[in-house]
């Protein structure tokens, strides 16, 4: 079974966009999924930065958006076994 994509755009000194990473981190090592983790900062980009603004944490699972500003852990549970 390949990895679970999860991006995760963020920016720094965000404490939301830390508790999501380690809420992903350790849903997915509880549910034994491997998940390559993609953190992207959004002040990286002008692009990005007008995209998504003060709305981070935002979390995308295999492409597709599933959470803003908090990670939901059971829905997260389900999205990992798919």
């Amino acid at each position: 079974m390949s990895d679970v994509s999860v991006t995760v755009y963020t920016r720094e000194d965000c404490h939301l966009c830390e508790e999501a990473v380690e809420t992903i981190e350790r849903v997915a090592d509880d549910e034994g999924v491997a998940v390559a983790l993609d953190l992207v900062d959004v002040d990286s980009d002008p692009e990005l930065q007008a995209e998504y603004g003060e709305r981070v944490p935002y979390v995308f699972v295999d492409g597709s958006p599933a959470f803003k500003y908090h990670v939901d852990e059971r829905r997260l549970r389900e999205k990992l076994r798919g």
